[in-house]
């Protein structure tokens, strides 16, 4: 009964998502990103977990208004994933350049994902969103009998989409870092596809021909 009085007095909405997202940037830190459920952040906030949905949307919404992101590169990926897998890595990639090459929001990346290596629990956390959110999520959309194959290749193609952004946009690695999108993904393209396929398996981008 005190609880219930105590919520009833809560001060507001903009508290209330402030106090939220000091206790996930917390939790976040300490435990990891896939120790950290919603659950555990409603109750240690003292809030409804409906309502942490209601303001974040996802657990990678939190994730990404915790590090102030422009954009989260977890929902960047997750809108790209339905639809043809024949497709997505091209899909991943065309979402991937078109949200870093951004100005305003690549320069938040950058500054994020830079960091990042002068702080080992911030290392930590990208490590885990990105086994979570990038890779599990890619490898349940390949159509493989055995999962270990399906996350390996998973895998694999989030190396190279990983290994894109750090030459690209944090070592600017040139002539690389002045591409053109498209010839980016024109001559990046075959190699993630062929991340997706094991070996017996050979990609062939014009389907008919030999």
């Amino acid at each position: 009964m005190n609880k219930s009085t105590r919520r009833g007095r809560r001060t507001g909405p903009s508290a209330t998502r402030e106090r939220i997202l000091q206790v996930a940037r917390t939790q976040f830190l300490s435990a990891g990103y896939d120790a950290v459920t919603m659950r555990s952040i409603a109750a240690e906030a003292d809030v409804d977990a409906a309502l942490i949905s209601y303001f974040f949307g996802s657990k990678r919404g939190l994730f990404g208004e915790i590090l102030a992101l422009a954009a989260n590169p977890a929902q960047v990926l997750a809108d790209q994933l339905p639809g043809p897998v024949a497709t997505l890595p091209e899909r991943l990639l065309r979402a991937l350049l078109s949200t870093w090459d951004d100005p305003t929001v690549g320069a938040s990346l950058r500054a994020v994902v830079g960091g990042a290596t002068g702080s080992p629990d911030l290392t930590r956390l990208l490590r885990e969103m990105v086994e979570q959110e990038m890779v599990s999520r890619i490898a349940e959309r390949l159509d493989d009998a055995d999962p270990a194959e399906a996350e390996a290749r998973a895998a694999v193609l989030s190396a190279q989409l990983t290994g894109i952004i750090y030459s690209r946009y944090l070592l600017a690695v040139e002539p690389f870092a002045s591409m053109p999108p498209d010839e980016v993904v024109r001559r990046m393209a075959p190699a993630l596809h062929a991340a997706l396929h094991t070996h017996e398996q050979k990609w062939n981008p014009s389907p008919g021909t030999g």
